[in-house]
């Protein structure tokens, strides 16, 4: 029987491996599909205080395994398929063959952004795609970019890549943005925002170093296609919470975001806490992952000692 496993091997779950391990709690991290979250899909990471010069993504998890390991982490390359709350209020992870039990759980399985499902995602992903303005907005000064989405968030995102880009055009399928009035007027507003109505990306076009090069565009009322010349494209439809394996131990939002109590990563379940990304869809940056890591990381810890 663990004291603790962590799922998700991100900046939440490092983190809470970090401050458990610190605690003698050896703690157990599962690590899922993706070993080191998205991060693992981006370049280079400028706003993750303490490196002034930037470091890159898979090296900052890198650097964050090392550290978590070093205090007596272990790391198994597992996936949480389902599980079980027992009698005794311990968990039984199901992996497939394996099971593990565990008198606390730390879920920190991020979220997966939602892409277009284009043939060359993947390879672009860091190369002229990404999901994130806050994150990458910086790298595309003085550029054109384009966002894809009608939502509140494809607005700030917008809003927000007016800083940094030359233009940004605003890629949405219907004639008019989803968003709150307030969000789709102030982007609207912006002369350095252009909407393209009417129009999905069917195609992405790159360089030949592999890099964005343009965006093809059809008009879903005319069925033309055309070329948007852009060095970045920014896909603000939405993220998909990795949660749907927790079954009815959390109470999650319409769109499957794991709810914690006021203030708390603590969940309805006793003993099992939400970090990162899989219960934030407001802030989902490094950082606010690492607290919340770190937060479910000392709730657990003052759990146990409650419960001995």
């Amino acid at each position: 029987m663990e004291h603790v496993i962590i799922i998700g091997a991100g900046c939440a779950g490092y983190t809470a491996a970090i401050y458990t391990a610190r605690a003698n709690l050896t703690p157990l991290l599962l690590t899922g599909t993706q070993p080191g979250g998205q991060l693992t899909t981006t370049t280079e990471v400028e706003n993750f205080p303490g490196f002034p010069g930037g470091i890159m993504g898979p090296e900052l998890m890198m650097n964050m395994q090392q550290q978590a390991e070093k205090f007596g982490t272990r790391v198994a390359w597992a996936s949480v398929e389902s599980i079980e709350r027992q009698a005794d209020g311990s968990f039984k992870l199901n992996c497939g063959s394996d099971t593990y039990e565990t008198r606390t759980l730390i879920v920190a399985t991020g979220a997966a952004p939602r892409h277009l499902g284009l043939p060359n995602e993947k390879e672009l992903i860091g190369h002229g795609l990404t999901s994130c303005a806050t994150c990458d907005g910086a790298f595309y000064r003085d550029v054109p970019v384009a966002v894809i989405g009608g939502g509140d968030s494809a607005c700030e995102e917008a809003s927000f890549l007016t800083r940094f880009a030359s233009k940004v055009y605003l890629i949405h399928r219907r004639d008019e943005l989803r968003a709150s009035k307030i969000m789709a007027d102030r982007a609207l507003a912006n002369p350095k925002i252009e909407p393209v109505w009417n129009s999905t990306v069917a195609e992405y076009l790159t360089d030949d170093a592999g890099e964005m090069r343009a965006a093809k565009l059809k008009n879903l009322v005319t069925g033309e296609e055309s070329e948007l010349e852009v060095k970045c494209v920014f896909v603000a439809i939405g993220h998909v919470p990795n949660s749907a394996f927790l079954g009815d131990l959390v109470d999650k939002d319409e769109n499957g975001y794991i709810l914690q109590n006021p203030g708390r990563t603590a969940t309805k379940t006793p003993g099992l806490f939400a970090a990162g990304d899989v219960a934030d869809h407001y802030y989902r940056q490094a950082i606010t992952a690492a607290g919340q890591g770190c937060a479910a990381a000392l709730e657990a810890e003052r759990y146990l000692s409650d419960h001995e």
